[in-house]
């Protein structure tokens, strides 16, 4: 059979078809696994593909990180505008505290619920947080323009609170969005002795919403 030219509509359909399968394989063995404990053979293996094709789409293991993390927290984020956009419609510009903290919460637990195929992506985005890579912290640590939009509007929200407070508070409300995981509700029935038990997401939700924003109008 003749090989197809590089150029050929349906090379590029195939090569676009192997860097997603490698993109879909290695986001999952990771979020699974850890990043260390990965290698580009296991990815490769998993995705069905030839052993060179991380470095022929990605250059590396560490740029085939980065552009999963890229692309995951960018859609996380747009999802979070959107509504945090849609909050700003519905109060002409002055969303109350509770909206606010809505759109930052909804868009990560919804990934997380078990049921949804996005779960990879936010316990990928988790491992990113404690094992990424330096360009990963970078922009984890001096990339905040997502969350600026946030600290203005509960500044607007709550003009009456000094702005050193406001940041304070939305800083807790993140430790809250990024440790609320389905998978740690277990060890927190033992806690309770069997008096929790949350499975749904729009009544884990409300719960938060009640606890931030109980903390925001204090």
């Amino acid at each position: 059979m003749t090989a197809l030219p590089p150029d050929a509509p349906e090379a590029d359909e195939t090569h676009a078809a192997t860097k997603a399968a490698v993109f879909a394989a290695a986001e999952r063995l990771f979020a699974l696994h850890g990043f260390q404990n990965v290698s580009v053979r296991d990815i490769t293996a998993a995705a069905g593909v030839n052993l060179a094709s991380v470095n022929y789409h990605f250059g590396s293991k560490d740029n085939l990180l980065f552009a999963i993390f890229r692309r995951r927290t960018g859609e996380l984020n747009r999802e979070r505008a959107r509504m945090l956009h849609e909050a700003n419609d519905r109060h002409g510009g002055k969303p109350p505290v509770r909206e606010i903290l809505e759109a930052l919460f909804a868009p990560p637990l919804r990934w997380a619920d078990p049921a949804n195929d996005r779960r990879i992506s936010v316990q990928f985005i988790i491992r990113a947080r404690s094992e990424g890579t330096a360009e990963m912290r970078e922009v984890l640590q001096n990339d905040v323009s997502h969350l600026a939009r946030f600290a203005e509007a509960l500044k607007a929200a709550r003009p009456d609170l000094p702005a050193e407070t406001v940041y304070w508070r939305l800083h807790f409300c993140l430790g809250m969005a990024h440790n609320n995981r389905f998978v740690e509700f277990d060890r927190l029935h033992h806690l309770s002795g069997g008096a929790t038990r949350e499975g749904d997401v729009a009544a884990l939700l409300a719960r938060m919403l009640d606890f931030a924003e109980a903390g925001f109008n204090a």
